[in-house]
């Protein structure tokens, strides 16, 4: 699996899982642009990818804007010459709360859609043409595993992340031409802060008991199967869902 010299954007790639895919791209010869709501935590992954001497940008971008999504994409391509791949990994999920479907708070459940699908979107529009320019590219859209359980106590979570599916589908089909390909991964619960903040540490083990790899996931997990739909070993995959969960889902 090569990415040695391809140009990787990934959004959300601050901490948690975003960071992780950031560093383990870098350890495979990736120019990585770091891409962050917050571009404190952009910067700060961007040093961990120096300390290998990788190369590396930090951009600041609010994946709902339309601006600042072209932005981040101008920006990759002056600092690396061409786009090969973009991650959209940004998502709301840190700091939400438990609750039924009838106790969502509309702002927020207009938030969540607006980061994990309308982002996504707008972040993929954003590549589009430059990896059009470069004959082709790959996109790949982080998903949830709780699009397939329906997960309860996060419905708008859940809802956003079976729309990230959908949009995969969709965009396989319309970019392909283009020798663009499109695909999604699928975590499980995965040991972040996020989740932490949300489920606290006693989740992780009921979890781990449910896998047929009896084990916690960890980010570094999920880098290997984003990497390799961002790698030329994936150049005839597209419109599919890799879940990596360790044998929860069996699909």
């Amino acid at each position: 699996m090569s990415i040695d010299g391809r140009t990787i954007i990934v959004t959300g790639g601050g901490r948690g899982i975003g960071r992780t895919i950031c560093v383990q791209a870098a350890k495979r010869g990736a120019r990585v642009v770091v891409a962050d709501a917050n571009i404190d935590g952009a910067r700060a992954t961007c040093e961990l990818l120096r300390t290998e001497s990788a190369p590396c940008a930090a951009v600041q971008v609010d994946v709902t804007s339309k601006d600042q999504t072209e932005r981040m994409a101008e920006e990759a391509k002056n600092a690396f010459g061409r786009i090969d791949a973009l991650v959209n990994n940004a998502a709301y999920y840190y700091g939400l709360k438990k609750t039924s479907f009838d106790s969502v708070d509309p702002d927020e459940w207009d938030r969540v859609m607006s980061v994990n699908v309308k982002g996504a979107w707008l972040c993929s529009k954003a590549v589009f043409r430059y990896m059009r320019a470069g004959g082709g590219g790959k996109i790949v859209n982080i998903s949830s595993g709780t699009a397939f359980t329906g997960t309860v106590g996060f419905p708008h979570y859940v809802a956003s992340k079976a729309a990230v599916l959908g949009l995969t589908r969709a965009l396989s089909r319309e970019l392909g031409e283009y020798g663009i390909c499109v695909n999604a991964v699928a975590p499980g619960y995965t040991e972040t802060s996020a989740s932490l903040s949300i489920n606290g540490p006693e989740l992780s083990e009921t979890m781990a008991q449910t896998r047929a790899i009896k084990r916690s996931e960890w980010p570094e997990d999920i880098a290997g199967a984003v990497l390799f739909l961002c790698s030329g070993d994936s150049d005839f995959i597209t419109g599919q869902t890799i879940v990596v969960d360790g044998g929860i889902i069996l699909h």
